[in-house]
């Protein structure tokens, strides 16, 4: 018998009811996760308007959070190849769930963006580490049927989130939705700790590529920041745009010099040799716009376009988590019974081209009917391809990679999500200014109108903090909801070809087949070929695969009686 046999043997495959055990405390770490993060979606608009702050402090309050959990992906990835996985899930819960709890305490729009950037970090290993664990006790082939209960997860946090958060907002106030994560994330550490189990991995000595670090934060910070305030701050075409913009060309440029030079770098770029992975880096870009993107100016969308409270936006937007939900859990379980991945791919960014076109044409009198059918597709165009491209990459990456290329692939869709809700930010304050300006007539006449409330929101419209549009009065809210709807539509036309290039990289992906084994069974079947192959000793458990006749050797017949 082989040896990979005796091994196989010596290890059987985790049973179902085994899988769902060790999983539990990966989903209640991503439900935690995924909770703190969409609780507060529904309310953004009050705490922005609360904290006194403008449309970009609203934009980098969204893009802080993505924007370390971009930059810290990888690097989790790479630790999670170089040391104890479940230690690092452990960490990044409690990374993730105390600057939560401190985003909480905030006083101003600076301090609440600084509480969700440390918030970013432990996101960032959630997303990462969750994916890279499962790959090492499910195999690609099996891991679309627990897929569907990481959607599920998902869809009830981002469901439940809102409308819970809005609840709390109008009963409690706003920074109760900070602080409602705290219990699930105790139950999470105590879970993981006790039905995680992951097989031992040999201890490598970890060296963390700190100038890529650096290097990359930077190239990435210098150019969000330019996008979110030119045309407000400076031109445009400036000199301010020259060395922000030249400064992230240049941080990039010495980036890829550093990856390219350092011994354990952030980024592989060995791994874009791959063309599985090259292509869904591509295609998780337009995914991360449309995800991040859509639950950031859904949410305002509601609020300041239709004048609905926190609650009742978190109920509007559910359309988009239930095509989320069926697509994710259906697909998954497709993709397991049948192993077949690519046609669902496909069928998922053509969802996302329709979903994001047909956003950008509401109005805030549009037929909510119609607007609950084009957040379905978008929510069906995510939940289709956002965890089947990285379960792609999975199956075609080296088992010794899996956390580096995993998180890849994350980080690629963080970034796009990240640089998306920037640009469409900065596109949503530069055409409402452009609105209100075009509407100062009607505006300054609403005013007019109210008598002894004339000047108390003439002061608030100038106070240039994002309004409260609910509350307005109704010859003044009619115009608001009009430009703000027309501001955000606009800014969904910019995922649209994003979403385009999404499906041409779908298109080229190699249809190649999912394996069965897992990562860790990867791992000790290629230790075990190495080991049978290169030891003399070994060479006696190889099975034959038959006799080589050659030329003016003996036949098959005088071998068999011993005679040349």
């Amino acid at each position: 018998m082989s040896a990979s046999s005796d091994a196989g043997l010596e290890k059987p495959s985790m049973s179902h009811r085994q899988v769902l055990e060790a999983l539990s405390g990966l989903l209640l770490g991503m439900f935690v996760s995924m909770l703190a993060s969409t609780v507060v979606s529904t309310s953004l608009p009050v705490i922005v308007h609360d904290l006194s702050g403008d449309q970009a402090a609203f934009t980098w309050v969204v893009t802080a959070t993505l924007l370390t959990t971009a930059i810290s992906t990888p690097i989790w990835g790479k630790l999670a190849d170089l040391s104890n996985r479940k230690v690092l899930f452990q960490l990044a819960i409690v990374i993730f769930v105390l600057a939560t709890a401190a985003a909480g305490f905030a006083q101003n729009p600076g301090m609440l963006i600084t509480f969700r950037a440390l918030q970013g970090i432990g996101a960032g290993g959630l997303a990462a580490l969750s994916q890279v664990i499962m790959a090492d006790i499910i195999s690609p082939r099996e891991r679309g049927r627990y897929m569907g209960l990481f959607g599920a997860v998902m869809a009830v946090a981002t469901v439940g989130g809102p409308l819970l958060g809005g609840v709390i907002t109008d009963a409690l106030g706003w920074r109760w939705n900070f602080f409602v994560a705290l219990p699930f994330a105790v139950a999470a550490l105590i879970l993981v700790q006790r039905t995680l189990h992951i097989p031992a991995r040999p201890k490598k000595k970890t060296r963390i590529d700190y100038v890529g670090i650096v290097l990359l934060s930077t190239a990435v910070s210098l150019l969000l920041v330019w996008v979110t305030n030119a045309g407000k701050d400076y031109d445009w075409w400036s000199a301010t745009t020259f060395w922000m913009v030249g400064g992230a060309l240049v941080a990039a440029i010495v980036f890829v010099i550093v990856e390219l030079r350092s011994k354990e770098p952030l980024i592989p770029l060995s791994l874009f040799r791959n063309l599985t992975f090259t292509l869904s880096v591509i295609a998780s870009i337009a995914t991360g716009i449309a995800m991040f993107g859509s639950s950031v100016f859904l949410s305002q969308y509601m609020q300041l376009a239709r004048g609905a409270t926190p609650t009742e936006a978190g109920l509007m937007t559910i359309p988009m988590i239930g095509g989320l939900l069926l697509a994710s859990v259906g697909v998954g379980a497709l993709v397991t019974k049948f192993g077949r991945w690519k046609p669902y791919l496909l069928v998922g960014s053509v969802f996302l081209i329709a979903g994001s076109y047909l956003l950008s044409t509401i109005h805030y009198d549009t037929n909510f009917a119609l607007v609950s059918l084009y957040m379905f597709l978008l929510g069906a165009g995510v939940g289709m391809t956002m965890q089947n491209l990285v379960l792609v990459v999975q199956n075609t990456s080296k088992p010794t990679e899996i956390g580096v290329a995993s998180s890849g692939v994350t980080f690629f869709r963080s970034l796009g999500g990240t640089i998306g809700v920037s640009v469409m930010g900065a596109a949503l304050a530069s055409r409402v200014t452009d609105l209100v300006g075009g509407a100062k007539d009607d505006i300054t006449a609403a005013i007019m109108g109210l008598g002894d409330k004339a000047q108390y929101w003439a002061d608030q419209l100038q106070s240039g903090s994002l309004p409260k549009v609910s509350s307005m009065p109704e010859t003044l809210r009619v115009i608001f909801e009009d430009i703000y709807a027309q501001g955000i539509s606009h800014s969904f036309l910019i995922a649209v070809p994003f979403a385009v290039i999404s499906l041409l990289a779908i298109a080229f992906l190699p249809n190649k087949s999912l394996t069965k084994m897992t990562t860790t069974e990867r791992i000790e079947a290629s230790e075990a070929d190495l080991a049978t192959v290169s030891v003399p000793e070994g060479m006696g458990v190889l099975t034959a695969t038959g006799t080589i006749p050659t030329r003016n050797g003996p036949s098959d017949a005088d071998a068999a009686d011993g005679t040349r």
